[in-house]
């Protein structure tokens, strides 16, 4: 029973990459939740809690469907979702879109690319939950196809959520492609941990 727990209580260790603007931090139980989600451009009800049960989750908060920066680092998730499964870990992109908007982005080759889902917070529920706040300067900018975003802002942020419910990691404050790197820094770091353990 002792080396059952011992996984998860040292995953829970692991470092902060960089400091982010929010309530939570490293060893923090993370808010499991429950929302709308779009998966190849199909909803579907997403549970983190679901999610963790099968491993790490990457929570990853960013500003809109479609944004520019937000467009580079679905891409890049998307093009390194194999090394994440690897890894034993999923992915789960939130943001204040609406799920018509996700069902376009999750399915888009040049995205998503129906790799991994996106869910919609449109009230803002879960990332206040998560200590973000939402940016309401934000609304009535253009995505890169030129359509008018009619919703605020999060800043982009991401949370590695361990099996347990803690949050092992949070990177905030980094350029997107980045963002995805040193999120799968973190899994593989914990891969590597939670191996060593059960050897």
């Amino acid at each position: 029973m002792m080396k059952r727990l011992l996984p998860g209580c040292l995953l829970s260790s692991m470092i902060i990459f960089t400091a982010v603007a929010a309530d939570l931090k490293k060893g923090d139980g993370a808010p499991d939740f429950e929302a709308q989600a779009s998966f190849g451009g199909k909803p579907f009800a997403y549970s983190l809690k679901e999610s963790r049960a099968k491993g790490p989750v990457v929570v990853y908060f960013y500003p809109t469907a479609y944004g520019r920066g937000c467009s580079v680092q679905a891409h890049t998730f998307a093009v390194n979702h194999d090394k994440f499964t690897a890894a034993g870990a999923t992915i789960v992109g939130v943001s204040l879109d609406s799920i018509d908007r996700l069902n376009e982005f999750s399915a888009d080759p040049n995205y998503c690319a129906s790799k991994f889902p996106v869910a919609s917070d449109v009230n803002g529920r879960i990332a206040n939950a998560y200590g973000l706040t939402v940016d309401e300067s934000t609304i009535g900018r253009k995505d890169v196809r030129g359509v008018q975003v009619d919703h605020g802002s999060i800043a982009r942020t991401t949370f590695i959520v361990t099996p347990d419910g803690k949050i092992a990691a949070a990177l905030g404050g980094l350029k997107p492609a980045e963002n995805v790197a040193k999120a799968l820094e973190a899994v593989e770091q914990l891969a590597a941990l939670s191996k060593k353990i059960s050897e």
